[in-house]
């Protein structure tokens, strides 16, 4: 079966997540910022239940879950346990809740931090920055039952070979929640699939093979081949990306998102796969039903 999966957010349907900036929660006295944290908590609780529902109604078989789910939750200084803030007993039980419901509709869902999460970086403090925010991530990701955590390569600091090492370094020393669901993506600017699945195989990482980043950063590998070295890295359902160019792919920028996919940039090599699909397309779930629609009409889903 293959799954066509939404990422974060909801274009039509009236689904939001709160959010917070830190200097707005930063003026507050701390009872009060734990309540206004809690409430925010709650209420991303409650939309994600919404967003599995809809997701359900309208035949996506996937959802990637915003990072700031739980607001400022590692902040420096503003960070949180959620015992600590009014009703976290009942806030955890409601995330519970929704990997009970995720289940029941047969829901995948997924983490992609944010760029800033880097295991590369030649600097030990933005590398255990990093690895807080995957802990923290992976501590959701148990309650709802999200089993990818996805990351890509970070910064090649001028040699790409002494960086994916910090990377495996890093990897080593990540606790069983986090290792268990971490995986790598290439990316648009440094790392190709060539760089990352040598990588992947040696150390046991999934491989979320991006299809419009490897069209913007060619590496040798044709497409087909790409993603049957891809398949064989993971050891539960695989996990792709797709997206076109904005300005298709003779614009001046072909690594900005369209609003919609275009079906020509649907891998042959992927049609009839047992695979997730995220569609990165900044028409959400409108462009979903779109390529569904357009996959079904050729026979490909």
């Amino acid at each position: 079966m293959m799954r066509l999966g939404l990422c974060c957010k909801f274009s039509a349907a009236e689904i939001k997540f709160p959010v917070t900036t830190a200097l707005s929660a930063g003026r507050l006295k701390p009872a009060a910022r734990r309540a206004k944290l809690a409430g925010l908590c709650r209420a991303n609780a409650a939309a994600l239940a919404q967003a599995l529902n809809c997701c359900a109604a309208n035949g996506i078989g996937s959802f990637r879950v915003n990072s700031q789910i739980l607001p400022l939750k590692t902040h420096p200084a503003l960070g949180y346990r959620l015992p600590d803030l009014p009703g976290g007993g009942e806030i955890v039980k409601s995330f519970k809740a929704c990997g009970a419901l995720a289940r029941r509709l047969g829901l995948r869902l997924t983490f992609h931090p944010d760029q800033f999460i880097l295991l590369s970086s030649e600097n030990p403090k933005i590398t255990e920055s990093a690895v807080g925010e995957l802990e923290y991530q992976a501590e959701v990701a148990g309650w709802i039952g999200a089993d990818v955590i996805n990351i890509h390569g970070g910064g090649a600091y001028g040699d790409k070979a002494a960086a994916l090492a910090r990377v495996a370094k890093a990897i080593n020393k990540l606790k069983p929640a986090v290792r268990s669901r971490l995986v790598l993506e290439n990316d648009d600017r440094v790392y190709t699939p060539a760089d990352l699945l040598p990588f992947c195989r040696e150390h046991r990482v999934p491989f979320v093979y991006d299809v419009h980043h490897h069209r913007c950063l060619p590496d040798g590998l044709g497409v087909g081949k790409a993603t049957e070295l891809a398949l064989a890295t993971w050891n539960r359902e695989p996990l792709f990306h797709l997206s076109s160019p904005k300005e298709g792919w003779r614009g001046p920028d072909t690594r900005s998102h369209h609003d919609y996919i275009d079906l020509k940039d649907f891998p042959a090599a992927w049609r009839g796969l047992d695979v997730t699909i995220e569609v990165e397309a900044k028409a959400k779930e409108l462009a979903i039903a779109r390529l569904r629609a357009q996959l079904a009409a050729k026979g490909w889903i």
